[in-house]
């Protein structure tokens, strides 16, 4: 049987992603035949290959999940310091799923968890250009001007560090309210749909041109969209949902 790099095979086992599973040989808890792994490593499905001591099963059954990831949650399965983790609101899933993706804690909307390692890498690399959307609430009057400035791509990066440029995106106004009582802000609610997947992307590029967001909520992932679900619901993608994604809408 030919042999694949460790962290490929980890992943395709849906222990978890590829770059959580080098993080894992990096920490030297990986073994191959009882001997610790290093990056570079190559396995077969044959091998005993363990993480924690726990072997890896490569007969579970493969799932996808979309959940609609409330706010106060994260998606980082490495900090055990969180107390609300994504993974608590799923009851009844006996395979072990991870976060095909992320999505920061003060934000809330539509997020995959899977443990099929080659779906993971497919949404969540560059290279597929998956478009996500994103509803986002501004307490501010927007100009024109700013979200030409938003679409073209802006400098994301702190002061002092290297320049971080965003690709250019699609931005549409989906809400313009102004004050209706003395005291009251402005509000404007905009649509944005990018294909790259920065840190915090979002919230950099409003603050980058001196915008605060009240609320940020992913609405849809490659064509896959929230549909009826409800904060902390889940369920699971629909075949459709599936040719859909693979479309790379």
């Amino acid at each position: 049987m030919e042999k694949e790099r460790l962290q490929k095979l980890i992943a395709e086992s849906g222990y978890c992603s590829r770059r959580a599973a080098e993080e894992f040989i990096k920490a030297g808890v990986v073994k191959v035949n009882g001997r610790k792994a290093e990056i570079g490593d190559k396995a077969a499905r044959k091998d005993i290959i363990t993480i924690n001591d726990k072997k890896l099963d490569f007969a579970q059954k493969k799932r996808y999940i979309k959940l609609y990831k409330p706010r106060g949650y994260t998606t980082s399965m490495a900090d055990a310091r969180e107390k609300k983790l994504i993974t608590d609101l799923l009851k009844g899933i006996n395979e072990r799923v991870y976060p095909a993706g992320r999505l920061d804690k003060d934000s809330e909307g539509l997020i995959f968890l899977t443990n099929d390692g080659d779906f993971a890498n497919f949404i969540t690399h560059p290279s597929a250009e998956i478009k996500k959307k994103y509803r986002v609430t501004i307490p501010a009057t927007v100009s024109e001007e700013i979200i030409s400035r938003l679409s073209a791509g802006v400098n994301i990066a702190e002061s002092g560090e290297l320049a971080e440029m965003t690709a250019s995106c699609e931005i549409n106004v989906l809400v313009r309210e102004k004050p209706k009582n003395p005291g009251q802000k402005p509000r404007t609610v905009l649509e944005f749909v990018i294909t790259e997947g920065k840190n915090r992307q979002i919230r950099r590029m409003c603050k980058a041109v001196g915008l605060d967001v009240s609320r940020l909520k992913r609405t849809s992932v490659g064509g896959v969209k929230l549909g009826m679900l409800k904060p902390g619901e889940y369920a699971d993608l629909s075949e459709k949902e599936l040719k859909i994604l693979k479309q790379k809408s």
